[in-house]
């Protein structure tokens, strides 16, 4: 009696195993033909309505690294790892950060990276990219990206500007202040020696958007700590003139020239074959120094005697014809 029990228990749990993976195979069918959006749409009100939803969905996310951490450039060569951290745990939990230095000098490179333990956590520092620390405007973006991000865009070069002549009493912070005025700024800093610490005269700034840019340049007071300052696009003016100089004709392509040509009624295998080539001219047949079908027959030429008187005769005006060799006339005039 215990032992039909148990069997239909077992039957009972296999039938239900059956359905669960049959229902699954449904639903999988159901959600193929729908769109990214409405899968997102429909994962989101599954996620309010029912917390372990959400839970998973949030646990999926964080799974990979690649989706929490961040590169951070633009750094001071004064800025420490703890800085760093410090800066950047206001938006949550961190599983590492790390300023990466010279491993010669020991002296930092001026960028780092940050992971966060959760993806939410990421997409808050992500939404304030420029931050201020130790004095310059770091910026940040996923680490995946590297400089591709949409911060770094076709239009930089015309967002991006240049400023010269800076007292070496300007800070990064007063560079900042002045330029913010025009709008507003996704990173910039005063330049300073690696070595020194030292302002190297000149900074730069980039803008949001390229109508900031523009008014920094037009703005006609340009004087900041005392001095008259430059202000222009940070793009090379000598890159622009050698580029303008290049004549579109004259892009580098490459062709393919083949190496050998094939030969009829041989298999080309790998590199092609050699092809030999015949001398040129061509090769001419000697000629023949005999023609045995000739039937011209040259006469020879007869022996002449010509008189002698003791006298000298002179060869002048035809007078007498006679018969000279192979049978032409010849005339002799005489005095």
């Amino acid at each position: 009696m215990e032992d039909s029990k148990k069997r239909k228990l077992e039957e009972a749990a296999d039938s239900g195993g059956g359905f669960a993976l049959e229902f699954s195979k449904q639903l999988r069918f159901l959600l193929d033909p729908l769109r990214k959006d409405q899968l997102v749409d429909l994962l989101v009100k599954l996620g309010n309505q029912y917390p372990s939803v959400a839970e998973e969905i949030k646990g999926l996310a964080s799974e990979d690294p690649v989706h929490r951490k961040l590169f951070v450039r633009g750094l001071s060569w004064e800025t420490t790892s703890e800085t760093l951290c410090a800066v950047f745990s206001v938006h949550g939990e961190l599983e590492e950060g790390a300023v990466i230095v010279d491993k010669a000098t020991g002296k930092s490179r001026g960028y780092g990276f940050i992971t966060y333990k959760h993806m939410e956590s990421t997409q808050k520092a992500l939404q304030e990219p420029s931050k201020l620390i130790d004095g310059r405007l770091a910026v940040c973006n996923l680490a995946c990206e590297g400089l591709s991000s949409t911060s770094v865009t076709s239009d930089l070069a015309l967002r991006k500007i240049y400023i010269g002549g800076l007292s070496p009493d300007i800070s990064s912070e007063n560079l900042l202040s002045f330029f913010r005025r025009h709008g507003e700024i996704e990173e910039g800093s005063v330049a300073y020696d690696k070595e020194s610490n030292k302002s190297r005269g000149f900074g730069f700034v980039t803008y949001k958007t390229v109508e900031a840019a523009k008014k920094a340049i037009d703005d006609p007071n340009k004087t900041l700590g005392g001095r008259n300052i430059t202000v222009k696009l940070a793009d090379s003016p000598k890159s622009k003139m050698i580029q303008s100089q290049v004549p579109a004709a004259m892009v580098p392509i490459t062709i393919p020239v083949p190496v050998g040509y094939a030969q009829t009624g041989k298999t080309q295998i790998g590199s092609p074959a050699t092809v030999g080539y015949a001398s040129y001219p061509p090769a001419m047949a000697a000629y023949p120094t005999a023609y045995p079908n000739a039937q011209i027959q040259y006469p020879t030429a007869p022996q002449v005697s010509y008189p002698h008187s003791g006298k000298r005769e002179s060869v002048g005006l035809p007078a007498v014809a006679s018969t000279g060799i192979a049978g032409f006339p010849y005339y002799v005039t005489k005095p």
